[in-house]
């Protein structure tokens, strides 16, 4: 598993492998995608994007758990957690906010499909919950909920201090930013597959532009970023320029995420999509690529924070 870029794993050893990766990449994808669900819905749009948001975000950060949790190297230990609290601990505080969070979106996503036949038993539960000012309630607690959960997962690896690339306060809002992104992404992804018969063509070409205008802060906080780690002493800004190019690991950080992930999806959304025209093979094409890009967005931060630290 570690041997994901070969020989560049003579710099450091890898504590964090890929997984770690992948867990924050759903986490933030999860926040996003229940942000995008909430705002949906305070739009009265019961369409394609609102149904694959909801229920991604439950899906989502349960996958990613499980595979947090097995990678541990002792699942079954991981209850130790939950019982031994420290709240000066990011780990302690993300749990906390994972016990609250991912229920309450299994519960939103019942909820949003509510008029499904198998969904009859919880008949009771979902007019409850339906009831405007208990919904509304939930919805609010939900949205703070789900902003949570995307800045916890880089306050995880902001907590690490020895590692520059990690140890800012920048890393938390880029990880929220680009995983709203990943969940307007995903959203019109999954929307446009799963549910052909309930798109909304004007609800999509707003969520479009919603994450055109996330896609440029995204640049914007990678630019600040690294302008930190620069200025922060000689051996960090000698990391920065090994991590921006150094092999493999910066053809990652330049080819995929630069290129494929920010950079093309604005080129394409300037003139494919120009004036937000609903083309769909093309929306398709370009929310993969964010998905993409935020995907190995996470997988760079991750790896080249260990390979490079920067001490």
């Amino acid at each position: 598993m570690n041997n994901m870029w070969g020989s560049m794993l003579q710099y450091n050893e890898i504590y964090w492998p890929w997984p770690i990766a992948i867990y924050l990449f759903l986490a933030g994808l999860s926040a996003g995608a229940m942000m995008v669900a909430i705002i949906q819905r305070w739009r009265d749009k019961n369409d394609a994007c609102f149904k694959s948001a909801s229920l991604l975000a439950p899906l989502s950060i349960s996958i990613g758990l499980a595979l947090l949790v097995f990678d541990l190297g002792k699942p079954f230990d991981f209850y130790w957690i939950l019982l031994k609290y420290n709240f000066k601990s990011v780990m302690s505080i993300g749990v906390a906010l994972l016990l609250f969070y991912t229920p309450l979106a299994f519960v939103y996503a019942i909820y949003a499909f509510r008029d499904v036949k198998f969904l009859a038993p919880l008949k009771s539960i979902i007019n409850t919950i339906a009831k405007t000012r208990l919904l509304n309630l939930l919805e609010l607690f939900l949205f703070i909920l789900a902003i949570g959960v995307g800045v916890y997962t880089g306050f995880l690896l902001s907590a690490v201090s020895k590692i520059v690339l990690w140890s800012n306060y920048i890393l938390p809002i880029l990880f929220l930013v680009s995983g709203f992104s990943s969940g307007i992404a995903a959203s019109i992804f999954f929307g446009i597959l799963s549910f052909k018969n309930d798109i909304d063509k004007s609800s999509i070409a707003t969520l479009l532009k919603l994450d055109l205008f996330a896609i440029f802060f995204e640049i914007a906080l990678i630019v600040v970023l690294f302008i930190f780690v620069f200025s922060t002493s000689e051996n960090a800004a000698l990391f920065a320029k090994n991590a921006l190019t150094t092999g493999g690991i910066s053809a990652i950080f330049w080819i995929g995420v630069v290129g494929l992930g920010l950079l093309m999806p604005i080129l394409i959304d300037l003139t494919a999509l120009k004036g937000h025209t609903y083309k769909q093979g093309v929306i398709v094409f370009n929310t993969f690529l964010v998905l993409v890009g935020v995907v190995l967005l996470r997988c760079y931060i991750v790896y080249a924070g260990q390979i490079f630290t920067g001490i």
